[in-house]
């Protein structure tokens, strides 16, 4: 697939390194080209665009922001970039305030999300939550000895869910569909419960989530 990747931070390199791993042509969206210069010269296969142009590449669209600028982002991409498109949103909305007792802080409450936002204001694109509840270091093909880890997602949109399911089994997940948009209320606060041990108590040591039946 063509992927446009909108962000340059690790996330958004990680991603891109991914799906360039699994034989994809990505192109990764940034407002400063000269941060991914050493990135770029890893990965020769990706090409360095706007977000504008990363987004009406990609038949799908990875936004890979910090959620306090995802709308921001978008509007520097347009609604026609993304009208028909599966966008998969790995952004958490951290912001709000400092962390307590190593729970992050969000700017949404437990009744509205991030994505919700996202897909009220581009209603013509097909957002699926994926990727926001585990660190860079696990997104790509982690390795538990327990097995392949849980990725939860959600979104309107069917078809969109079963692209981003793919994606995440050629990266080495399990997904697991909880339906609608409104479950990113539930899929978003998974960050703060991945965070809680590193940021509360300095411990990054790789984890994930696994759903057991």
């Amino acid at each position: 697939m063509k992927v446009g990747v909108i962000g340059s931070g690790v996330v958004g390199q990680t991603l891109a390194a991914g799906f360039l791993k699994h034989g994809h042509e990505v192109e990764i969206g940034t407002r400063e080209p000269a941060k991914l210069k050493e990135w770029s010269a890893k990965h020769p296969g990706a090409k360095v665009k706007t977000f504008a142009e990363a987004a009406a590449f990609g038949e799908v669209v990875v936004l890979a922001v910090a959620g306090q600028v995802a709308l921001e982002a978008l509007t520097l991409v347009g609604p026609k970039a993304l009208r028909g498109k599966t966008v998969i949103d790995a952004c958490n909305p951290i912001g709000g305030g400092p962390p307590v007792h190593g729970v992050l802080s969000y700017f949404t409450t437990l009744t509205d999300s991030l994505m919700e936002r996202l897909q009220k204001a581009y209603p013509e694109a097909r957002f699926v939550k994926a990727f926001n509840s585990v660190g860079n270091g696990q997104m790509v093909n982690p390795h538990f000895a327990a097995g392949r880890p849980t990725m939860f997602i959600c979104g309107n949109d069917a078809n969109a869910k079963k692209v981003a399911a793919q994606i995440l089994d050629q990266f080495g997940w399990d997904t697991e569909d909880m339906g609608a948009v409104e479950a990113a209320r539930a899929i978003e606060p998974l960050c703060m419960l991945w965070c809680i041990p590193g940021v509360g108590k300095g411990d990054w040591s790789p984890h994930a989530f696994k759903l057991l039946r």
